[in-house]
């Protein structure tokens, strides 16, 4: 094959695989099964190795993130990211139209834009390449976060076009669809974690986080509004648009050039309703006046441009009335309250349930059955009770008292200290409890077991064929009762047995996170899989052994020494042993690269600026020393880097144990080997 054609054939798997990875990570709409895409992938990191001078820069195989950042460095702005005054009210914007006409005459053309709900990001390019992305900060100077904004597929890590200049600075939204962030609200509330508020609390914690490849599992998207140069080839801020859309920057569509303030406020109306079907969050419309040169005439404040203003929509609210309080079990046994509500229109669709999220917004709100309550659906994709109207209370109304017994079981509920959420301790007799904890073991993240469905894991259930996980492991036995049931042949009864032979394979940190111990996601699943290398080790661990492991704490340590101290779970573990699924990670065979540090032990901690742990880890098992998973009489030496956690700090210093830097280690490394 040609190089012309080679280069055909990558540019179209880019062009395809972006797409594909936008629908899935950022929309959370698929249009393509995995397998097909990892293959499709695949074959375009083949050909990029074997061409690699014909590698795209900004290709789907480099967006996965890179190491730990030890700390976000400070970095001021060139051009300061100065804040919008803003008003709710329309009579605001004709005087500000006004006050425009009197500094510059009539003659002069608004662009109106959709004020995104996110998180505002400026974007260095030198020689068409990404150089920085800092936050907004304090408007002066802000947080260096370019590792994690590289993972975001919209925002390109090189500019092709030749029309763009050789440096210039950017400025966009970052933010997160509403279906994402459903999908990964709910992936939090099943780990029993309290869920985001809305997507803009969503967008910011994860785009502050400080590895970014943790960032680029989390789908964020990202606008584009302003473009900054030292010498501006354009007239105008809507011909600058136009230019970066077609430089390959991700620009709003929705964006209008207009001619007068009525023409902004048919704009305003018209997305007053319509934002309801984005499927992102507005929460009001800016307006810019067009022409630089007039821009530069009007001038700044000392906070704002005298030339920009944004109008923002009151959050939608209607009042409705509260007619009873339901409560949901979820997998991990997390109690949610749900307010059941009379229907009612509200932002485009009916409303009938609202969130109550624990007891503390029930005592907060001072509910009553009955009660006329205010509905709010702003920021919130969920519609949630603000206030009720007590003016409305009906006298002899009844107080809302938290649930004391599981609604589904009758078990008495858990409260632990320090914890909004009360939950239900019966795992393994709970019937929601029961089917979602299959359900999530049989997931695609867990152990993705091809055949078997919620809805066939919720059948199986009520005709008795699965109460515990390892039921799944004998219903091989069982292929009389299945042949018996309603839609489901002999074609599906060996598609699924085959799933479940298939899942065996499984590595044991997904085993680990299939299991669905509270607060164990699929990044601590891994850490504490490597950290205790297999479940026996895990089940006897102290809590002091596992917050020696990095990146698990007081309570998830407590979580996993309480699940292991069931004797229940213990008995679903063996059984699942005897199935043959793993419970120990596959050692990697390591060549040394010396010996020098054998006989050696160490505990890496903190984080530095160098090198990632994993890296530091290799190192010292290259050259034959043994990483240890807490501190304890047997450790040699401690690795400590900064923000190492206190109590580890303490252990060492009282048993003695040497604290040396990673470079201490390279030196030890590097002084054996010259010796």
């Amino acid at each position: 094959m040609s190089l012309s054609a080679i280069k055909e054939e990558m540019d179209a798997l880019v062009l395809e695989l972006t797409q594909h990875n936008y629908n899935y990570y950022v929309l959370a709409m698929p249009t393509i099964g995995d397998y097909e895409f990892d293959k499709k992938l695949k074959h375009l990191a083949d050909l990029e190795k074997q061409n690699p001078d014909l590698a795209d820069p900004n290709s789907p195989t480099l967006r996965v993130g890179g190491d730990i950042t030890k700390n976000f460095v400070t970095v001021p702005h060139k051009y300061p990211m100065l804040s919008l005054g803003n008003t709710y009210n329309e009579q605001d914007l004709r005087d500000f139209d006004e006050r425009i006409r009197k500094a510059i005459g009539n003659q002069f053309e608004y662009v109106c834009e959709l004020k995104f709900d996110g998180l505002s990001i400026s974007l260095t390019y030198d020689n068409g390449k990404l150089l920085r992305a800092v936050t907004r900060g304090d408007g002066t100077k802000g947080d260096d976060v370019t590792s994690n904004v590289k993972t975001i597929h919209t925002i390109p890590h090189q500019i092709k076009s030749t029309q763009a200049p050789s440096n210039f600075e950017i400025r966009g939204e970052i933010f997160m669809h509403k279906a994402a962030f459903l999908k990964l609200n709910a992936a939090r509330e099943e780990l029993g974690e309290i869920p985001y508020a809305n997507p803009r609390n969503f967008a910011s914690g994860t785009i502050k986080m400080q590895d970014s490849k943790e960032v680029a599992k989390r789908p964020l998207d990202g606008f584009i509004y302003f473009l900054y140069t030292d010498k501006n080839d354009f007239r105008n801020h809507w011909d600058s648009l136009q230019a970066v859309n077609s430089w390959g920057f991700h620009v709003c569509e929705h964006n209008r050039l207009v001619n007068n303030i009525d023409e902004v406020l048919d704009f305003i109306h018209y997305w007053e309703n319509e934002r309801h079907n984005l499927s992102y969050d507005i929460d009001g419309i800016v307006i810019k006046v067009n022409s630089y040169a007039q821009q530069q005439e009007l001038g700044f404040t000392a906070k704002s441009p005298r030339w920009a203003i944004s109008y923002k929509y009151k959050a939608a609210e209607v009042e409705t009335v509260l007619e009873k309080v339901t409560y949901q079990v979820g997998r991990t046994g997390a109690v949610t309250p749900v307010a059941n509500l009379k229907p009612v229109l509200l932002a485009g669709t009916t409303v009938k349930r609202a969130t109550l999220h624990n007891a503390n917004e029930i005592d907060r709100l001072d509910l009553h059955i009955g009660d006329t309550v205010f509905v709010e659906k702003g920021g919130e994709i969920i519609p949630k009770i603000i206030k009720v109207n007590p003016a409305k209370r009906q006298e002899n109304a009844r107080k809302v008292d938290y649930l004391r017994n599981c609604p589904e079981c009758g078990t008495p509920l858990v409260r632990k200290e320090g914890e909004a959420v009360h939950y239900c301790p019966n795992d393994e007799g709970c019937p929601p409890q029961i089917v979602g904890k299959m359900q999530h073991f049989i997931s695609r993240r867990a152990m993705n077991i091809d055949g078997l469905g919620d809805e066939t894991i919720e059948t199986f259930h009520r005709n008795g064929l699965l109460n515990h996980i390892s039921d799944i492991y004998t219903l091989y036995r069982n292929e009389t009762a299945l042949k018996g049931m309603e839609r489901f042949g002999q074609r599906s009864i060996d598609n699924m047995l085959a799933g479940i032979e298939k899942s065996k394979e499984m590595p044991f940190e997904k085993v680990l996170f299939g299991l669905g111990i509270r607060y164990v996601g699929e990044t601590v699943a891994k850490k504490l899989a490597i950290g205790m290398k297999n479940i026996d080790a895990l089940a006897s661990a102290t809590i002091e052994e596992l917050i020696a492991i990095d990146e698990i704490g007081q309570r998830i340590a407590e979580s996993i020494v309480e699940y292991f101290a069931n004797k229940e779970h213990i008995k679903q573990i063996e059984l699942l042993k005897i199935a043959g699924l793993s419970f120990e990670i596959e050692e990697k065979v390591i060549e040394l690269a010396s010996d020098r540090l054998i006989g050696k032990t160490f505990v890496i901690s903190g984080v530095f600026e160098t090198y990632s742990r994993d890296e530091l880890k290799e190192m010292i098992e290259a050259n034959g020393g043994k990483i240890l998973s807490g501190i304890s009489g047997k450790l040699n030496y401690l690795v400590a880097g900064d923000n190492m956690g206190p109590s580890k700090l303490e252990k060492a210093t009282k048993l003695n144990i040497p604290i040396i830097s990673d470079d201490s280690l390279l030196e030890m490394i590097n002084k054996e080997k010259d010796s």
